[in-house]
């Protein structure tokens, strides 16, 4: 990972199945994320927490920054799963997949991506009735520890409220779906979202190829 460029990270339950089973569970993740978010010096963009997987928004400030936060997040919540519900083995599958998003072109759509998955899925009608996400907080102003506006949120206009009513003017209409697909496809294949330059200049800087057609499993990042 790159320090300071937006990253979207998605982290999936083994065979699909449940990370959640009690309002306390997902309350306990969002602690610990934002714990490990501190100590990682990693910023939460936007979230949205599913039955069975979960969407973050971050920015770290160092290579590793983003890594060791899902390293450290994920094995704290199974710990803490395993406990509760008196089970054993593993909960993720596998490694978490992201991919970074080119500021100017992407990153307001994968707040909107994110943040109309529980839309998307059908559980409920608008973001805002979805406990588990971050929308209340970007678009209605609900007080939270855990969130950092990234720079273009704050350009959507001069006050906290001028701010959320130009959040929520962007919800009234569905993503499109062609860039539903891309941040999906980029997302699950671990490459970068944005453009082809943006894309040359990730790949010199990370020393390997970030778009589709690679070859080969994904290199780790460091941490």
């Amino acid at each position: 990972m790159l320090p300071r460029v937006p990253v979207h990270v998605i982290q999936r339950g083994n065979n699909r199945q449940a990370c959640f089973y009690s309002e306390d569970d997902y309350r306990f993740y969002l602690e610990w994320l934002q714990k490990y978010a501190d100590s990682e010096r990693c910023v939460v963009h936007a979230y949205a927490l599913m039955t069975n997987h979960v969407h973050l928004l971050l920015s770290a400030e160092t290579t590793g920054g983003v890594g060791q936060l899902m390293k450290r997040l994920g094995q704290r919540h199974v710990q803490y799963i395993n406990r509760t519900y008196q089970r054993s083995g593993t909960l993720w599958e596998g490694r978490f997949r992201s991919c970074l998003a080119q500021e100017e072109h992407y990153v307001m759509g994968c707040y909107r991506y994110i943040e109309l998955n529980p839309v998307r899925a059908g559980m409920v009608e608008h973001p805002a009735e979805y406990q588990w996400s971050s929308y209340r907080v970007n678009g209605q102003g609900e007080n939270s520890r855990l969130i950092t506006a990234h720079s273009l949120y704050d350009a959507l206009g001069q006050t906290p409220s001028e701010r959320q009513a130009a959040y929520r003017e962007l919800f009234r209409y569905e993503l499109d779906p062609g860039l539903v697909d891309e941040i999906r496809k980029a997302t699950n294949g671990n490459y970068v979202l944005g453009t082809e330059r943006f894309e040359a200049e990730v790949a010199a800087a990370l020393g390997r190829r970030v778009s589709r057609g690679t070859s080969g499993r994904p290199k780790k990042e460091s941490g």
